[in-house]
């Protein structure tokens, strides 16, 4: 048999997508089904002073029309706490529709219910609203001086404030300083699918929720706090999701409000987002302002970082996506500091965006770098090699794995990188100007707080199920899953099944932070594993197998026959065994209890990125021709899904450098762009020639199988090498994203 892990499995839900015979949490069908529609706020701050629901209330087939008025109040909102804590996991410390104040532009006012989601959006035109307005900071030029520090941000998970060393007096030493302000306009989520939920009464105290989300558990846990219900009541199901990207990681207002409205109407009520909804209520990449500085010898070799970040975040919380923490380890530099800066606006609180923080953190970091290697004159591949962090730079401990070194070389042979002319603006054909540049990657590694657990069992036919709560939002896990389990049990992989989509099923952390595979993963290896061994220790253990007597350790698994090593002709299979004893199945609960983060290792995913672009000398226009991403990311479960993942961040960076920006109008305080025809994705058209490899490096530190994540790492270094490309091209440094034509003409 081949080795399950590490093989180009097709995806075992592909054929399901394919034939359009998924079924997602807006496609549900339901006996007596009703739509609510959501209606929002057209001003950015204020009260509502008066607001009339009588027309809508009478228009045909509505069921009810929701506001402060009449809705019932939240039990309680939790903390703002990440959903990898595994808890409840509210986007925000903040409910809406529970008084009359309004915070941020698109923030609910009312609810229509009806029967059709047609007559339900017809009747959402009829609601008056009035409003007092108070005037609205919306832009982070608005209120500069009103920034402050934070004691703690990103739900209270990372200081404000860090340091090590003397920034202040190596920078002074320096013999070469660079100090660049990089701006980034605010970025949104927008996944095929927009976020929905479907929820439905069995009882006056049994809820289901069907719910695009990243982590069924943490639906459940944040609406059982929300309306005040214990967990036991609410089952969320969630089987396929139409990506995410983040937007779904955190639980928002529209899965309780899906709750409570089908709790008034005593029917099922489904509630989706429209396109634009989904730019005012599910988060956003916030607009923010990096200052980085550089010290370091004639040779490039960096003495001192200092990486200050400004940042819009709401009233509420003190959000910000943590762009300084894998900066700060980049590279070895004894002194350090790093302070995160937030300026209150009024906005939604701001929320996890994919590679969230590295991918601008990394930006600023790895533009710099470009510019320091130029004033030094040395190749900007060759700094990055002569200042290489042997250890983790914060506390000097060692890496759980590296390989990055690997990855510059690889990288550096797949893109000929060695053949090129450092000066820039010397390549062109015709009226395009070439260039290449280069970036690194890192991410970190994310532990979840809390134990995960996946069920196994095995049948009387040798074939076996694999359990657990994970819903599968376009990453390939279920494929992966199958491929864990197959591996650890020896059986092949179509005779093994994952299950997932709700959270009935063993719990498991939401799928954030490039965790999601290593978690379930863990918890599905030790409890196929576990089942494994269990099934060997009853074979040796009866007087009527082959095996009876034979050493527990000198047994091993194959084509799910249990065989001795030395003997392989002595043996058993699975099946064999449970039919001779009259076992129907046997079944094993696996649980992973994850390292903590401060156990003696630094812990990140390390990577390098390379493109060439072409830019039109006379229009500015920017094509990328050709990207190379090589990463180390542990182990790889399934070369063709992780290929796709590490290819779709790499073109996602390519979004962010040149095309991603969402625009607010201050004169009203909402987005002037809050659609796909407006705020602009890569498509077909602008994929580059992209190759993507990775170096396999062991590690035994991070988790019982060895892997890192590869949902994030693809993105980081992406925007900052095609960035370094366009300077190569053209000779103009650029400080902000993304990179239109009207900066470069």
């Amino acid at each position: 048999m081949s080795p399950a892990i590490g093989a180009t499995l097709n995806r075992v839900d592909g054929r399901f997508k394919v034939r359009g015979e998924s079924r997602y949490s807006a496609e549900v069908a339901l006996t007596g089904l009703t739509h609510a529609v959501l209606l929002n706020a057209t001003v950015a701050s204020g009260r509502i002073t008066a607001i009339n629901t009588d027309e809508a209330e009478r228009a045909e087939g509505v069921l009810a029309v929701l506001t402060h008025r009449n809705l019932d109040r939240v039990a309680t909102v939790p903390p703002l706490l990440p959903a990898l804590a595994g808890l409840a996991a509210h986007g925000q410390t903040f409910f809406p529709l529970q008084d009359e104040t309004i915070h941020y532009g698109g923030q609910p006012v009312a609810i229509v219910v009806a029967d059709t989601i047609e007559r339900a959006e017809h009747a959402a035109t009829l609601i008056r609203v009035e409003y007092d307005t108070t005037p609205a900071t919306t832009l982070l030029d608005q209120a500069r001086d009103r920034a402050y520090v934070p004691d703690r941000i990103f739900g209270g998970l990372l200081p404000g404030h860090s340091s090590r060393g003397d920034v202040a007096k190596a920078l002074a030493e320096a013999e070469v300083r660079v100090e660049a302000t990089y701006r980034f306009a605010p970025n949104h989520h927008n996944p095929i699918e927009p976020s929905a939920s479907t929820a439905v009464w069995d009882d006056v105290d049994r809820l289901t929720i069907y719910d695009a989300t990243q982590g069924p558990s943490a639906t459940q846990f944040t609406v059982a706090a929300l309306l005040g219900l214990p967990p036991i009541s609410i089952r969320v199901v969630s089987h396929a999701v139409g990506g995410s990207f983040g937007s779904k990681a955190m639980i928002w207002h529209h899965p309780a409000l899906a709750a409570m409205a089908a709790r008034q109407v005593r029917r099922p009520v489904r509630l989706a987002l429209t396109r634009e909804q989904m730019f005012t209520s599910c988060g956003h990449r916030e607009e923010q302002e990096q200052q980085i500085s550089i010290g370091a010898d004639a040779d490039g070799r960096i003495s001192a970082l200092r990486h200050h970040k400004t940042s819009l975040t709401s009233p509420f919380d003190d959000w910000a996506e943590p762009s300084l923490q894998s900066a700060a380890v980049a590279y070895t530099s004894p002194n350090y500091e790093g302070v995160y800066h937030l300026v209150r606006g009024n906005t939604i609180t701001p929320t996890f965006m994919r590679a969230p923080g590295e991918a601008s953190g990394m930006f600023a970091l790895e533009c710099a770098m470009d510019e320091l290697a130029e004033r030094v004159g040395v190749d900007p591949l060759e700094l990055r090699l002569r200042n290489y962090a042997d250890t983790d730079p914060e506390n000097g401990h060692p890496w759980s794995s590296n390989g990055l070194r690997e990855c510059y070389q690889r990288a550096a042979e797949l893109f000929g990188w060695h053949d090129r002319d450092p000066r820039p603006g010397s390549r062109r054909e015709g009226r395009w100007l070439i260039g290449t540049g280069m970036a690194g990657a890192l991410y970190p590694i994310a532990q979840p707080v809390n134990p995960q657990r996946a069920k196994a069992r095995l049948y009387s036919d040798g074939t076996a199920v694999v359990e657990a709560g994970v819903s599968e939002f376009g990453t390939g896990v279920y494929t992966a899953m199958t491929q864990v389990a197959a591996d650890a049990l020896g059986l092949p992989v179509d005779r093994v099944r994952f299950v997932g989509g709700s959270s009935d099923l063993p719990n498991i952390t939401a799928a954030v932070g490039s965790t999601g595979t290593s978690a379930v993963g863990s918890a599905v290896h030790i409890a196929a594993t576990q089942l494994r061994d269990q099934l060997i220790q009853r074979a040796v253990a009866d007087g009527r197998s082959p095996l009876h007597g034979a050493d527990p350790a000198g047994v091993e698994v194959r084509d799910g026959r249990m065989v001795r090593r030395d003997r392989p002709d002595v043996g058993e299979t699975y099946a064999d065994l449970l039919q001779r004893t009259m076992a129907p199945d046997m079944e094993v609960l696996g649980i992973w209890n994850p390292p903590p983060q401060d156990a003696g290792y630094g812990l990140h995913t390390f990577g390098t990125q390379m493109a060439e672009v072409a830019v039109d000398a006379d229009l500015g226009v920017v094509r990328v021709r050709r990207m190379v991403g090589v990463f180390a990311p542990g182990r790889v479960l399934n070369r063709k899904t992780a290929h796709s993942q590490l290819m779709g961040g790499m073109l996602w960076g390519l979004g962010q450098a040149l095309l991603e920006a969402t625009r607010m109008d201050p004169r009203i305080g909402r987005w002037a762009n809050a659609s796909l025809a407006d705020y602009l994705v890569p498509v077909n058209a602008d994929v580059p020639d992209v190759v993507v490899d990775t170096i396999e490096v062991r590690d035994d530190v991070v988790n019982p199988i060895g892997i890192k994540g590869v949902g994030e790492i693809g993105v980081v270094g992406a925007a900052a090498a095609i960035a370094n490309a366009v300077h190569h091209a053209t000779g103009r440094r650029q400080y902000e994203l993304p990179i239109t034509l009207e900066k470069l003409l």
